[in-house]
């Protein structure tokens, strides 16, 4: 949820006034301000939960240290129940991050289980700001010296800062006296690939570690004081999740809404339509033509701040589909993360990553840069519609389950054959999809939309016409453009980002 700016040292309130009015639309339901001498606040709301009582920067009882937060904190309730009586102002998660900050100090940060940016200033200037250790929520920042600035997008800073914005690192905490401090990693060190033997297979015992942490993840997830649905693509992943949520709101009497995009008679809406007769959703359809995803491009790549050929093709279809489900709900569930768990991806099977330790690494290396890749997309294609997504795979205890899995026991190539990737995953959720939707085959979103053909399409349109077509070149502060839709889609990113530098902002894909 929302949108936030703060500003500490010499502030300037107009143009922190100019930076939140440009991410206006993370927020839609409410806008607020504080500040105090050195210090400034501002915040965007899409309300979620408390959704009366929760305008932001919130404060403690005494006026004396604010805060705003853009995320969600799954544990809050737990954080707030040790609270004396009279303490809380309001029923609102954020409000568990200040008293939490407030009596255990900068540390206490640690403390926090969910996804969250969060800001914090006290009466007489000081102040605190942390991400979540994944970096499921956004923040840059630029230190100048006189003054520190934050903000949940890069559109939000000012043209003259542009070349001084960098991404603020995941699981790290800024206070004006010790600057950046680390205070948790995205994968947890204590996290090793369990040797059990090196059997060779999995038992029932590990089947249902795995569920039972899958489907505590969802259960979390569905916290909230408005409507959630489901983004499904008709992948396993998104199914799984959909499975999940549709039997928890049936257990609240309601009935799950789910969406899902694509071209007509793509694979992702026939697979989707069956997953949601299967789990009885409230399903929603978005057919898409070549004409809409080629009138989108543009937009996407602007919305998501990217231009890998990856997120863009997804972005597309992801866009479009936010549009439309941001007019029924206020928070999606996705499947982001599974693929980075449980070795979805087909390039980790091959021969480069045929050792176990090689592919845990792997794995690890692609947790950690999620944040600034399809954690960005995903945000920022439905933060633009003013809705919130939420991702149970990345939940930190899934995590741990997940990556403490012998990672053999992920690999395709077994001493007794070979077998889908995802297995695992697959068999612990056998029973709750049809099998032949249990064990369809992975295809990336943008493909399996159909959006990836027409915009391969229409990239090698564009470029053939023009300079950039005979000789991709990239500027500086850019790795090497590797196609023609990296071309094209830079190209975009560019205009409308001039003096951002991507290798401070951004991550590149690994793999063209």
């Amino acid at each position: 949820m929302c949108g936030i700016v703060a500003a500490y040292g010499n502030i300037d309130p107009d143009r922190c006034e100019r930076m939140l009015a440009r991410i206006a639309h993370r927020g839609p339901d409410d806008t607020g301000v504080h500040k105090v001498d050195g210090a400034w606040l501002g915040h965007q709301r899409l309300s979620i939960i408390d959704v009366s009582g929760g305008h932001q920067p919130l404060s403690d009882l005494d006026e004396t240290v604010w805060i705003v937060g853009n995320g969600e904190i799954y544990n809050h309730e737990r954080l707030t129940s040790r609270l004396p009586d009279g303490v809380l102002m309001s029923k609102s998660d954020t409000e568990a991050a200040l008293h939490a900050v407030m009596r255990g100090g900068p540390a206490a940060v640690a403390t926090l289980n969910g996804m969250f940016a969060i800001a914090m200033v006290t009466a007489d200037g000081g102040g605190l700001v942390a991400r979540d250790p994944m970096g499921v929520k956004p923040l840059y920042w630029v230190d100048d010296g006189d003054v520190t600035v934050f903000a949940s997008e890069l559109r939000a800073f000012d043209e003259v800062d542009r070349p001084r914005v960098q991404a603020f690192p995941p699981g790290s905490l800024w206070t004006p006296g010790a600057g950046v401090v680390r205070f948790a990693d995205a994968v947890p060190v204590e996290v090793r690939p369990a040797r059990r033997a090196r059997y060779e297979t999995w038992d029932n015992v590990v089947l249902d570690e795995v569920r039972d942490a899958v489907v505590a993840a969802v259960r979390r997830r569905m916290m909230s004081d408005v409507g959630v649905g489901v983004f499904l693509s008709g992948g396993l992943d998104s199914a799984l999740v959909a499975a999940i949520a549709a039997r928890e709101a049936h257990e609240r009497g309601e009935v799950l809404p789910t969406f899902a995009v694509g071209t007509p008679g793509s694979a992702d809406l026939v697979a989707a339509a069956r997953v949601a007769r299967h789990v009885g959703s409230d399903h929603h359809e978005i057919e898409v033509t070549a004409d809409a995803i080629a009138e989108a491009l543009d937009e996407a790549v602007t919305v998501i701040e990217h231009f890998d050929p990856a997120l863009v093709r997804s972005a597309v279809p992801n866009l479009l589909l936010a549009r439309e489900a941001s007019r029924k709900v206020k928070v999606v569930l996705t499947g982001e993360g599974a693929d980075e768990l449980f070795a979805g991806y087909s390039y980790v099977h091959t021969d480069e990553f045929a050792d176990p330790d090689a592919l845990h690494a792997e794995l690890v290396r692609s947790l950690e840069q999620l944040h600034g890749l399809n954690l960005q997309r995903c945000d920022r294609t439905t933060m633009f519609y003013g809705l919130e997504a939420r991702e149970p795979f990345l939940d930190a205890a899934l995590v741990r389950t997940a990556l403490a899995l012998p990672p053999e026991w992920k690999q395709c190539t077994t001493a007794s054959g070979a077998r889908p990737e995802k297995a695992l995953l697959r068999e612990a959720f056998t029973g709750w999809l049809p099998e032949d939707l249990l064990w369809r085959g992975k295809e990336q979103f943008g493909d399996g939309s159909g959006a990836g053909t027409v915009l391969a399409a229409l990239a090698a349109q564009r470029v053939a016409g023009t300079d950039a077509g005979r000789a991709p070149e990239a500027p500086a502060h850019c790795w090497p453009l590797r196609s023609d839709e990296e071309v094209m889609y830079f190209a975009i990113w560019n205009r409308e980002f001039a003096g951002i530098r991507a290798d401070a902002t951004l991550e590149p894909f690994a793999t063209a």
